[in-house]
């Protein structure tokens, strides 16, 4: 086993249990065929998965709907219901997929189209598969900006000018979250080894004020409440793309690659409808919904117009995108994430 659950979702727990218990009854496969499948972590304002689920309704006839839970709620909701299930299918950042695996959560499924993923984007098992990536980027809202120069480094970030304007979200609950604080670290010359450059940061931005909500903060940012939000590139992009002021910078000194993931959840309710889902979403047709609300696919397809205008070229996005060895970032998250709480705390 790769590591315990986290402490964060641990504390989660007991209200997830609560919840799970009114709906004991629900898992083990009793409702196969039932005409719905159950997500969690699917929210309509994320990744597009609102066009997305309602497509896969169109072309299938089952009922799809959203789902407002991040990775962590997830992994928490997913271990409450263990004996009784009641998601069918889960997403989350690639660390998250790796701890439902190592708690036994979820159960091998290779959707079709596994094997166009590349090898360090899935489990070989599938357990877990990547549907799609992004990276950690600033996501500038201009206006609210006023005169103050749009930053361009993380070290900007600590400067007093942009006191109470960043926010990004709580490591401990979001994937993206513990992405920023993992590509902040290694940009500023930290290692999955030594996080010491990036609680540096992270201390020295809880003393400029800065804003870490749990839930998905893109409105915040299009509404200049949080008028720099370190988040996934395509939340900017897909802002930019509705018209709001808002400019996408990937840091100077590089950032991380977000891969996000999928699993078959164990004994789901509605398992085969579950695995068509998976089959959907590797799908050419809703990897290129996913690339609409520019994402990177994880398969070879051509990029619609409208994201290749906004994204990079490819050799200064490679230049400043990069991946890391996310099973160790798996690893060492716990000791990070407590560390984190007692430098921002």
């Amino acid at each position: 086993m790769r590591r315990s659950l986290s402490a964060a979702v641990l504390a989660s727990l007991s209200a997830f249990a609560l919840a799970a218990c009114s709906i004991g009854g629900s898992g083990g496969g009793s409702a196969e065929g039932s005409g719905t499948v159950v997500s969690y972590n699917t929210p309509q304002e994320w990744a597009n998965w609102d066009d997305v689920l309602k497509q896969f309704t169109e072309s299938t006839g089952i009922e799809a709907p959203n789902d407002p839970k991040n990775s962590g709620q997830t992994l928490a909701a997913l271990t409450a219901e263990k004996e009784s299930p009641a998601a069918d299918v889960a997403y989350y950042g690639i660390v998250f997929g790796m701890q439902a695996q190592d708690e036994g959560l979820v159960e091998p499924y290779k959707p079709e189209g596994f094997d166009d993923v590349d090898e360090d984007l899935k489990d070989p098992e599938g357990n877990w598969t990547a549907v799609h990536q992004g990276a950690v980027a600033m996501l500038v809202n201009t206006k609210e900006l006023g005169d103050v120069e749009v930053p361009k480094c993380w070290n900007d970030l600590t400067d007093p000018k942009y006191k109470d304007k960043v926010g990004y979200l709580d490591p401990a609950q979001a994937a993206v979250g513990y992405s920023v604080l993992t590509g902040a670290n290694l940009a500023l010359g930290g290692s999955l080894d030594d996080f010491k450059p990036g609680l540096e940061w992270a201390e020295k931005m809880a003393d400029n004020g800065v804003k870490n909500p749990a839930q998905t903060a893109t409105s915040s940012v299009q509404q200049g409440e949080i008028p720099i939000l370190i988040d996934a590139d395509f939340n900017g992009y897909q802002l930019a793309a509705e018209d709001s002021p808002i400019e996408v910078v990937y840091p100077c000194e590089g950032t991380l690659s977000i891969p996000y993931t999928m699993s078959l959840v164990k004994s789901g309710p509605n398992g085969d409808n579950g695995k068509k889902l998976l089959d959907y979403v590797l799908s050419d047709e809703a990897q290129k919904l996913f690339a609409e609300s520019y994402l990177k696919p994880v398969k070879d397809i051509e990029l619609p117009e409208s994201a290749q205008e906004a994204f990079p070229s490819d050799e200064e996005y490679n230049k400043l995108v990069k991946g890391t060895d996310f099973d160790k970032m798996n690893e060492v998250q716990d000791g990070v994430i407590e560390e984190f709480q007692k430098v921002t705390g």
